[in-house]
């Protein structure tokens, strides 16, 4: 008796093309929006899955794996797995895939173009010019601050915060870098290892490329901002926990740091009313440092790739948990 075509819950809509290689495949079950599913319906439908393909706003935890007793992989769509219980699911005998490399230079690209619209105030120059404000030019209009030759701090120095360095270098910039491991950084890079006090207190920029943990969530603090340059521009790109972001709201009310550029933020979607949107030297946008159209869709193959060897009983060719083969 043939076997039956695996069940699959993909949890948002993704591109076509993916979901009708899937199709092809298995049986989809289909989250169609472009919301995620409360956490109930993502439990339900997990249940009656044997693999699932997901995405970092849905919550892969302990209970849900129990209550999925045919579930044999989980595939994120993300390079983070904050979203999942690994120990959980390397517990359950379930490979966890994620999209590690891809959206390396698609993230560098972002978080420069965040440093420098902070720095040249491109925000602020294009509301001031819609709200009619542009009534000549002038000398001491919209000031921003100069990157050439300015010292870029980057904190966490794997893929993606090396290829913000390799940005920075065509702007002349000095970098200081932080990282766990004490390998050398790659010599084309000029870069020099700091500890973070000093990293925070010599520069001018500090970008964020850490991933969340439980060592990093709020590794930037109230005592960390007050180490900054009263000049200094902070950009974050990883994710929203690295920073106190009640501490981070206080300290830019006091003019310490001059200002933040931020792609992701403590709770997401961050509510319209948050007293950090307020802020006239907060610049935030909503998660879409990977946002291009060739990197999200080769994301989407990865986990479709990642989904279909867990499936098939294969190796991930991404698994972020590798002792479940242990």
């Amino acid at each position: 008796m043939a076997a039956e075509t695996p069940r699959v819950f993909v949890t948002r809509r993704l591109q076509q093309e993916v979901l009708d290689r899937l199709a092809a495949l298995y049986r989809v079950d289909l989250w169609d929006s472009d919301m995620p599913p409360d956490y109930d319906s993502l439990r339900e439908r997990a249940a009656l899955a044997d693999g699932v393909l997901c995405l970092l706003t849905d919550r892969i935890d302990a209970a849900l794996l129990e209550a999925a007793p045919s579930l044999r992989v989980v595939s994120n769509m993300a390079v983070g797995t904050d979203n999942i219980d690994l120990a959980a699911a390397t517990a359950g005998g379930i490979p966890v895939g994620n999209t590690p490399g891809v959206l390396t230079e698609t993230t560098a690209d972002y978080a420069f173009a965040l440093l420098t619209s902070a720095a040249r105030r491109i925000v602020e120059a294009d509301a001031y010019v819609r709200a009619g404000q542009w009534q000549t030019w002038g000398p001491s209009v919209l000031l921003g601050r100069d990157l050439y030759g300015a010292t870029l701090g980057i904190v966490g120095f794997g893929a993606i915060g090396q290829a913000v360095a390799r940005r920075a270098q065509g702007f002349s910039m000095r970098v200081l870098y932080t990282r766990r491991s004490n390998a050398p950084a790659p010599p084309d890079l000029n870069a020099e290892p700091a500890e973070l006090d000093r990293l925070l207190r010599e520069s001018d920029f500090v970008s964020l490329h850490v991933p969340l943990t439980a060592e990093t969530r709020h590794i930037i603090g109230e005592r960390e901002l007050a180490l900054m340059k009263e000049t200094a521009i902070l950009v974050n790109t990883a994710r929203g926990g690295v920073v106190d972001q009640d501490a981070l709201v206080a300290a830019l009310r006091r003019g310490r740091p001059a200002m933040a550029a931020l792609d992701v933020t403590a709770v997401e979607p961050i509510d319209a009313r948050d007293e950090l949107l307020s802020l006239p030297n907060a610049v935030v946008t909503p998660h879409i440092a990977s946002a291009s159209v060739a990197t999200r869709l080769l994301m989407a193959n990865m986990a479709a790739d990642n989904l279909a060897a867990g499936l098939e009983g294969s190796r991930l060719p991404n698994c972020a948990n590798p002792d479940v083969y242990g």
